[in-house]
């Protein structure tokens, strides 16, 4: 039987901080999204920035959406509750994060063999004709900034919320700010007469996009399909799992399996062929797993 509705106490602090800083995630990503939108003009390296700068969106909104189903606890429809809704939001960002990725690639190879001239005007500034590059760059190094900020703040708050959706918006922030000085360095390249700077910054850009896409959808299929808990933006079976494991292996040396799968950032266990006796989860302390992951106990004959 699950012992937790909603958010525990011990992250509910933590929880709260998170949705803030969610919040304040979405609006700067609007106000740089604007910018870059402003200042595009025919640059691919900054078409795509500007792509993947609205697909930001997309893990914030999706914590927020799930943050409010956990709260909810189990009912009569879902008797385990709203965990595994962080992991299906987790999975919707990592597909269109990985799909948007190989669009924008084929866009900029597709220019590279085109080997198409971008040409970047003018404007007329005061009287004084004013390089476009000039606002692009500036749109950009503004774009760089929030992500930046935000992201290391999200990182701090994944590790302690063993939240994915939240781990992955922030190295999503962390290719963000890496973006924009790629597209600075396309948008310099063309100043200096190297056409291929903007597609090739594109380019790149597009396969880091991929390859986080990737890696994260491998994380949220295993945690779907019931796999083992894994360290968060890795493999690696979880640390706070193994201790849990070999906790319940010396206290029910008979039992001839410990079997976990990771539900959100929860943690169940059963024990198979094993019974309880006079087991008592509320006295249960294992050095490096935090009670609050642990959702349930059970037992198979």
């Amino acid at each position: 039987m699950s012992e937790h509705a909603g958010h525990p106490d011990a992250i509910a602090q933590d929880m709260r901080a998170a949705v803030r800083l969610e919040k304040w995630n979405i609006f700067w990503t609007i106000t740089y999204v604007g910018a870059l939108g402003a200042a595009m003009g025919s640059s691919q390296a900054m078409k795509t920035a500007w792509v993947e700068d609205i697909l930001g969106l997309i893990p914030p909104l999706a914590f927020l959406i799930g943050e409010r189903f956990e709260r909810r606890g189990a009912d009569g429809r879902y008797h385990y509750g709203y965990d595994r809704v962080n992991g299906l939001g987790f999975l919707v960002a990592a597909v269109a994060l990985a799909a948007v990725g190989v669009f924008l690639l084929k866009d900029a190879v597709t220019a590279l063999m085109a080997q198409e001239h971008v040409t970047i005007g003018t404007v007329r500034v005061w009287g004084r004709d004013v390089w476009l590059g000039w606002f692009m760059i500036a749109a950009q190094a503004y774009a760089c900034i929030p992500p930046f900020i935000i992201g290391r703040k999200e990182l701090k708050l994944a590790k302690s919320l063993r939240d994915k959706l939240l781990h992955t918006d922030a190295l999503m922030n962390k290719a963000n700010w890496q973006t924009g000085i790629a597209g600075i360095l396309g948008i310099l390249g063309i100043g200096f007469g190297f056409w291929w700077a903007d597609a090739v910054a594109a380019a790149i850009i597009s396969a880091s996009i991929i390859w986080d896409g990737w890696n994260a959808m491998k994380v949220a299929a295993g945690e779907l399909i019931d796999g083992m808990p894994r360290e968060l933006g890795d493999e690696k079976l979880s640390q706070e799992a193994d201790a849990l494991a070999k906790s319940l292996h010396q206290q029910f040396p008979e039992a001839k399996a410990i079997l976990l799968r990771e539900t959100g950032r929860f943690i169940r266990a059963e024990v198979v062929g094993a019974r309880p006796g006079d087991f008592n989860r509320d006295k249960l302390k294992i050095d490096g797993c935090d009670d609050w992951r642990i959702d349930s106990i059970s037992f198979r004959p």
